[in-house]
């Protein structure tokens, strides 16, 4: 594709980044145009992050120019990069959980009066954003206290304060649902009207195709081509960015689905939480995966949370091969072969300053343990190797740090610290966050053989896609209470959405 240079607000000349003998970046290259969307697709590990960090002065390039409205751009930190035009919504979240909305979306940028932050005039200033981006939060609110798909919001909205010609969005949906999405989505429209240019990641296939106008493949840190959106297919453009045909994005099952009447390995009834949810009922087969659906507030994840005593249940019960149990901490649900891939993996699911090997091994350093209580070290090692070429995790070895990893490469270590406690019940909680469509495919490919194995599988997702291509069935929620179980013949988008709405006909 040609992109008249008069028309370009952004532009990326022969650049490379180089960690050591590590060649993140290759000659890459980029035009970006006003009031259009231009995506950077490619696989975990293909150089995308890197690349926006230093348009964002996080990182400086090795070699390479970048021209930003017709003059040389080099921020040497995000604030530089703020005061020449350019903003960034990073994939993984910045906010400080015990501060408020509105002191997040403000931050260093407070209204003050008399050398004192001025808290009226905050909160008048961080509402009205909220309330023009159309946001379902409360700028009152502690951020700590809101869902994971709430604070990318406030992610977004704090990005958004500030008045840029070039917005980055560094896989903005990765927690949301379809119709929270629609909410990004109408704010990238208004900035489209408004000449800002937008630089989008994302792995959402569909997703890309809706919002696109240009799409840049890189591959191995390397520049592919650019296309326009409407010269090119998702199986063209898949192709590209992983190097090879791919014909599947769900794997089939290679076993029938569990009948009905096997007798459950979980069973939740009337299970509630004080203003989270309520009578919430469900029950989870051997080698069956059950999907679970819903918006902002559906209480999903909260039901997640509580199966594997993160929190406190105040009515109901939970079952297990029939007999009723009380799980009242983690360590208790690990000892009855409970898992729980966390959506936040950064606070909840991995240790970032610790390596690759010690993240995987972690829970299960009781079955590399002598009887004197000594590690086997050798043991420990070898299944972590094990586990990073099963999941085909992209480490420079085992003993590289966990937070330098991307962030789909760092999804994958929590996968793979579970799955060698060899759980009963497995629970995912948005397991390809953040992943490429061919990881994706390497993920779901063991989660069929985890359930082909026996394994019960609680899958919660925000894509609806996955969830319906994934689950046997798929358990609906709505404000805390489940309004359907859908069975396969019922697992159509629009009525799980229908569901999810709120509707119970």
């Amino acid at each position: 594709m040609e992109t008249s240079v008069d028309s370009v607000i952004l532009e990326i000349k022969d650049m490379s980044k180089e960690f050591g003998t590590v060649k993140a970046l290759k000659n890459m290259q980029l035009a970006v145009r006003p009031g259009r969307v231009h995506t950077i697709l490619g696989e975990n590990g293909a150089g995308k992050s890197t690349l926006m960090k230093i348009l964002a002065g996080v990182y400086q390039p090795t070699t390479g120019t970048i021209v930003l409205d017709g003059k040389p751009f080099a921020p040497a930190n995000p604030q530089d990069a703020a005061r020449d035009g350019l903003t960034i919504v990073f994939q993984e979240l910045s906010l400080c959980n015990n501060m408020t909305v509105a002191e997040n979306i403000l931050a260093t940028r407070e209204p003050s009066r008399g050398g004192f932050i001025n808290d009226k005039a905050l909160v008048r200033k961080a509402g009205e954003l909220v309330k023009e981006l159309g946001l379902p939060v409360s700028v009152t609110d502690q951020v700590g206290d809101l869902s994971i798909a709430q604070r990318q919001l406030v992610e977004i909205a704090k990005g958004l304060s500030i008045d840029a010609k070039v917005v980055i969005l560094d896989e903005p949906t990765s927690s949301l649902s379809d119709s929270e999405a629609e909410i990004l989505f109408r704010i990238i429209g208004r900035l489209k009207a408004k000449g800002v240019a937008i630089i989008y990641i994302s792995h959402r296939m569909e997703e890309i195709m809706q919002l696109s106008d240009d799409i840049t493949v890189v591959r191995d840190g390397s520049y592919i081509t650019t296309r326009d959106k409407t010269e090119v297919t998702i199986a063209e453009l898949i192709a590209l960015m992983v190097g090879r045909d791919m014909k599947e994005i769900y794997p089939p099952r290679d076993v029938p689905a569990p009948a009905i009447t096997e007798r459950p390995v979980l069973t939740a009834s009337g299970l509630s939480r004080a203003d989270k949810f309520e009578n919430v009922c469900f029950d989870v087969r051997p080698g069956e995966i059950l999907g679970f659906f819903g918006l902002i507030g559906s209480g999903r994840s909260e039901v997640m949370n509580t199966l594997f005593g993160m929190a406190k249940a105040s009515g109901g019960t939970v079952s297990i091969d029939g007999s009723e149990v009380k799980i009242t901490s983690p360590v208790e649900a690990i000892n009855r072969r409970i898992g729980f891939v966390t959506e936040n993996r950064k606070e909840e699911g991995l240790v970032l300053s610790h390596s690759v090997e010690s993240n995987i091994s972690m829970v299960a350093l009781d079955s590399f343990s002598s009887v004197f209580g000594f590690l086997r070290r050798r043991r420990e090692r070898t299944a972590a190797k094990a586990e990073v070429d099963r999941l085909a995790i992209k480490t420079a070895s085992l003993d590289t740090l966990a937070g330098s990893l991307s962030g789909g490469n760092q999804q994958k270590i929590v996968l793979a610290k579970w799955l060698l406690t060899q759980p009963k019940i497995l629970i995912l909680d948005e397991p390809t966050r953040g992943v490429d469509v061919g990881a994706k495919f390497e993920i779901y490919k063991i989660i069929r053989q985890l359930a082909a194995d026996g394994t019960a599988i609680l899958l919660v997702s925000s894509e609806l896609p996955e969830v319906i291509g994934m689950s046997d069935r798929v358990v609906v929620m709505s404000e805390g209470q489940v309004t359907a179980i859908a069975d396969p013949a019922q697992m159509t988008p629009e009525t799980i959405m229908h569901f999810a709405t709120g509707s119970t006909s």
